[in-house]
C-alpha cells in the first residue's frame, strides 16, 4: 500500500526550524544570565575578602601606630631620666671640687709664696699672692702645669717688686689664672657597683 503525505510538509519543516531557533536563543540568553551571575557572585565574594582584609590591615596599622606612640613615650621618658641622672652626677661631682681644688693649691704652693686672694669664675681661678722671688713664682707655675691633678693651663698675669723697708727682704706681688681639671663623671650606678664589692672586702 502506498502511504501519501497530504500535509504542507514544509510549513512543518519551518515551524520546526523557527521552534529551534528560538529555543536555542532561549538557552543562549538563559546560559549569559547564569554567567554574569557566577562572575557577580564572585567578585562580590572577592570584594567582601577585600575588605576584610583591608580592615584587618587597618586594625594592625592602628596597633602598630599605638606602640610606636608607647615607644616614643617611653624614649622622652629615658631622656629625661638620662638628663636628671646627669645633673646629679655633676652635682655629685662638683660637689667636691672646691674641697679638692683647696687641698691642690696647698699642695702646690712652694715654700715662700703666700695667697692673698682666690676668685673663680666658672673653671678658671685667678689668684693673688706675694712671692720672696721670681723663682717661687716660676716654681709655682711649674707645679700646676705639671704635677697638679686638679689645675690646669696656668697663666701668669702679672708680678711686680713690692716696696720693701730698709733691712727688709724684697718681695713681689704677683696674679695669675689657672684652669680647674674637669674630673672624669663616674655614673651613678656604676660608683654603686663599684661600692658593692669594696664594702664586701675583708
Amino acid at each position: 500500500m502506498i502511504l501519501i503525505n497530504l500535509l504542507p510538509h514544509r510549513e512543518e519543516k519551518r515551524k520546526r526550524r523557527k521552534t529551534a531557533y528560538f529555543t536555542g536563543l532561549a538557552l543562549g540568553a538563559v546560559a549569559g544570565v547564569l554567567a554574569v551571575g557566577l562572575w557577580y557572585v564572585v567578585l562580590d565574594q572577592m570584594k567582601s575578602a577585600q575588605v576584610e582584609r583591608n580592615a584587618y590591615l587597618s586594625a594592625e596599622i592602628k596597633k602598630l601606630e599605638a606602640q610606636i606612640k608607647d615607644i616614643a613615650n617611653l624614649r622622652a621618658e629615658i631622656d629625661a631620666l638620662k638628663a636628671r641622672q646627669k645633673a646629679v652626677e655633676d652635682l655629685q661631682t662638683n660637689r667636691n671640687i672646691p674641697v679638692h681644688v683647696l687641698n691642690e693649691l696647698v699642695k702646690q704652693t712652694p715654700e715662700g709664696v703666700h695667697l692673698t686672694q682666690l676668685r673663680q669664675a666658672g673653671r678658671v681661678l685667678s689668684l693673688n699672692g706675694v712671692a720672696q722671688s721670681n723663682e717661687r713664682v716660676s716654681e709655682f707655675l711649674r707645679n700646676t702645669l705639671y704635677n697638679s691633678a686638679w689645675l690646669e693651663r696656668p697663666e701668669l698675669v702679672e708680678i711686680s717688686a713690692a716696696a720693701g723697708g730698709a733691712g727688709r727682704q724684697r718681695i713681689y706681688n704677683f696674679s695669675m689664672r689657672v684652669s680647674i681639671k674637669v674630673p672624669p663623671v663616674v655614673p651613678v650606678s656604676a660608683a654603686a657597683s663599684a661600692a658593692v664589692p669594696a664594702a664586701k672586702a675583708p
